[in-house]
């Protein structure tokens, strides 16, 4: 009996192993956003970072962190294409954060280098996806002339 389905082929050890990279991204993306969940109801820093009784600046990059880093980890946990880029957004405004205001937010230099890995790692991946694909394609095929 024939199968009447396409034939889906098996995914490589870098697409699986880029796969529980973007994973593990995405379980410290959501850590993050607990983190700042948590400060912002006043449930961590023994209630001195609750949105009430931060000053502005802070008001707003923790909000939008807050908001941020939750999409970011269900879109890269889901494995879609814009995952990977509201996380280089939530990733370029902790950095700005902690970077350039170090006065105002503190300095965080462990947290650059965290994000600067990540970021590095990720284009690594994504170069060795691109030299197998274009291997793959160079492959001799049967339905070639």
């Amino acid at each position: 009996m024939l199968h009447d389905s396409a034939h889906v082929p098996k995914p490589s050890l870098t697409e699986v192993l880029f796969g529980w990279f973007l994973r593990l991204v995405s379980a410290s993306c959501f850590w993050f956003a607990l983190n700042y969940w948590a400060m912002l109801i006043g449930f961590s820093h023994g209630g001195a970072g609750r949105f009430d009784l931060l000053p502005p600046e802070w008001r707003a990059a923790a909000t939008a962190l807050a908001v941020v880093y939750p999409v970011a980890a269900i879109g890269l946990w889901l494995l879609v294409s814009w995952g990977p880029v509201v996380w280089v957004l939530a990733a370029a405004i902790e950095i700005a954060v902690y970077e350039f205001y170090p006065g105002t937010f503190g300095a965080r230099p462990l947290l650059f280098v965290l994000h600067a890995a990540v970021a590095v790692t990720f284009v690594l991946f994504r170069v060795a996806l691109f030299v197998q694909r274009l291997r793959q394609a160079r492959k001799v095929r049967v339905d070639s002339p």
